[in-house]
């Protein structure tokens, strides 16, 4: 036999072959799809509460969700509780804008890095320089307290060389050149400093 002539034999047979087949793939697209299309994933509880928790921005989300959420029932359970007793005026300290703008606030900046052997924080208020940050009971908690004026500060961690800029404790998330850094306000009155 030539090769030609075997070329020809193997296609017929694949032909016939096809042909075969054909019946059975009619209709096929539409049985899967009826198949499937009464099957809905379901999220376990677990996944829910890691999707929380994660340190993304739906997760963020969900966190200051859930920390409304407790905060409201707080409100009302507190409401409830003192009735219509009335409050005590409450005295707030006020700066003036010259005093303000000196005042210092220290900020720690705490990030879990248990197999870490250097962890350092850099941001635009050191120039982007690596400040070191502190394991001292090897916990794996890695720590820096700095203090910072009132502002505006974005920064990201180091962790044996490789950046993190997620911080979970961040106020937002800017992306810049690829990168992810963290954003945080201090003496707004909203960062507990």
């Amino acid at each position: 036999m030539k090769n030609d002539d075997i070329e020809i034999t193997l296609r017929e047979a694949l032909r016939n072959e096809v042909a075969a087949a054909a019946p059975r793939l009619e209709g096929l697209e539409s049985r899967i799809v009826t198949e499937l299309g009464d099957r809905v994933p379901r999220l376990r509880f677990i996944d829910w509460a890691r999707g929380l928790l994660a340190p993304t921005r739906t997760g963020r989300i969900g966190q200051l969700a859930l920390l409304g959420a407790t905060a409201a029932v707080f409100l009302i359970v507190g409401t409830l509780i003192t009735g219509d007793r009335g409050t005590a005026p409450t005295l707030t300290p006020t700066l003036t804008p010259a005093v303000a703008s000196r005042a210092s606030h220290e900020v720690l900046f705490v990030v879990p890095a248990l197999d870490a052997d250097r962890v350092a924080v850099v941001g635009d208020f050191n120039a982007w320089e690596e400040t070191p940050l502190s394991d001292e009971n090897d916990d794996g908690i890695w720590t820096a307290s700095i203090p910072l004026s009132p502002g505006r500060y974005e920064y990201a961690f180091v962790i044996d060389g490789r950046w993190w800029g997620q911080d979970p404790s961040a106020d937002e998330y800017v992306r810049t050149f690829g990168q992810y850094s963290s954003v945080r306000y201090v003496g707004g009155g909203g960062d507990g400093v």
